[in-house]
């Protein structure tokens, strides 16, 4: 576990008890600490009962305290606690900004921080896998796998790679990152900013927080990108920026398994100029590319059966996320694509998707979205409005050739039918197993 002798003695509210809250408490008591803990959910204040003082900081005097750690889903735009913290003078902070205050007391190591609207994950499990592969010490945390407070510190030389979400950069104010990234922008979380130029702003703080001899890397994929990166190119040598777009990379693309598609090839030049930015030579990097597993729920090739390939990508949750997915397969005269799409959507439309509409043999729409989609995809491609999951893979099945591809990519949230992406991702993946290899119990449908 993380901690620091800066916080001892402090005293700190924290909202929100999921792993990174519980994270957040354990640094804070483990650093000497006091700390006043929430969540309006009854099984996680039990575990602190007798640690911590249980109080909503909502009510509370909050004068003297040094922070409010709160859970990057509280929405600051509408969430009390921004103003009540803000009358007392507290600052509003989430884990990362914990962490980035606990640097001081780690051992000598280095901070890369990858944003974007799409592929960060990826791209962040791809420069920790490189690390990984030449031998260095490195965790991963942020917005994916374990709290990067709850990790045990690295040992000198170490890297610490953090996906970091637009919500967690609004909480952070002095991490500086050795290397940050971008990897693109594009409309999302829009509740949360003001409008489309907030939520850009939101992902530039990851640059303004770091010193003009850092390294930015940029994709080149988007105006809002650019923009960033021409103001960043504006106050640091130019060797200290790079804009990639993958085209350099293209010769070895075709011997990277799980990274095809042209979003994989930029996400792959985003971690290429990563790993170089921290010292590593082609020779380091250019292995662990092909020996890349990839993510679930990310262009996941979950089985093949009878010729035919079944892909999960249900982290695709807007049409700009599904667009790559789509691009990822040309027409071939012996591969067809049969697109499951749909759940709750985040607009009526799917302009991004439309360049690649062409790929798409057959569509079958499904959840809240189903019937707007169907409507927007039938002068296109054969649409069957499935409704369901279940009934969507049967379709897709029966119609499915040797060669051919059934690709989950919602370009939706899930909300409607699954918790999450992931137990959406999962029905897939269990449904899918449960029809190549149907058992005694029945028909999984």
């Amino acid at each position: 576990m993380i901690s620091s002798p800066a916080f001892a003695g402090k005293r700190y509210a924290v909202l929100g008890l999921a792993r990174s809250g519980l994270a957040a408490v354990e640094c804070l008591l483990a650093s000497g600490a006091k700390v006043t803990a929430w969540d309006n959910r009854e099984e996680p204040r039990r575990k602190l009962e007798g640690r911590v003082e249980l109080a909503d900081p909502l009510g509370i005097d909050l004068t003297g305290y040094a922070g409010v750690v709160v859970s990057p889903g509280v929405p600051l735009n509408s969430h009390p606690i921004a103003a009540h913290a803000a009358q007392a003078g507290v600052p509003v902070i989430g884990d990362i900004e914990l962490f980035a205050q606990a640097r001081a007391a780690l051992p000598a190591h280095r901070v890369v921080g990858i944003t974007g609207t799409n592929g960060k994950s990826t791209t962040t499990a791809l420069v920790h896998h490189i690390l990984q592969s030449a031998a260095l010490p490195v965790r991963m945390g942020g917005n994916i796998g374990l709290p990067i407070l709850s990790q045990t510190p690295l040992s000198p030389g170490g890297v610490y790679v953090l996906e970091l979400s637009s919500y967690q950069i609004d909480l952070t104010h002095s991490l500086e990152c050795d290397v940050a990234a971008l990897l693109n922008i594009t409309p999302d979380h829009l509740d949360r900013y003001d409008g489309f130029a907030g939520y850009a702003a939101s992902k530039a703080r990851l640059f303004a927080m770091q010193r003009a001899d850092q390294f930015a890397v940029f994709g080149v994929g988007d105006a809002e990108t650019r923009a960033v990166a021409a103001r960043e190119e504006s106050r640091r040598d130019p060797a200290r920026v790079r804009s990639v777009d993958g085209q350099d990379l293209i010769a070895l693309h075709a011997g990277w398994p799980t990274l095809q598609g042209p979003h994989n090839l930029q996400n792959a030049a985003v971690a290429v100029a990563i790993a170089e930015a921290l010292g590593l030579t082609a020779q380091q990097w250019g292995p662990a590319m092909a020996t890349f597993r990839g993510l679930p729920h990310r262009m996941e090739r979950v089985a093949e059966a009878n010729g035919v390939m079944f892909i999960n990508d249900s982290k695709a949750t807007n049409p700009a996320s599904t667009a790559p997915a789509l691009a990822a397969f040309p027409p071939n005269p012996n591969r067809r694509v049969h697109w499951i799409l749909g759940g709750l959507p985040k607009g009526d439309r799917l302009d991004e998707c439309a360049p690649y509409f062409g790929n798409i043999a057959a569509a079958y729409t499904i959840g809240e979205a189903g019937p707007r989609f169907a409507e927007l995809l039938a002068p296109h491609m054969p649409v069957t409005r499935s409704e369901m999951m279940c009934e969507a893979i049967q379709q897709a099945m029966a119609a499915a050739h040797p060669g051919d591809v059934v690709l989950l990519s919602p370009a939706c949230a899930s909300f409607d039918q699954f918790r999450d992406y992931e137990a959406r991702g999962d029905s897939f993946r269990q449904i899918v197993q449960a029809l190549i290899a149907p058992d005694a119990s029945g028909s999984p449908c």
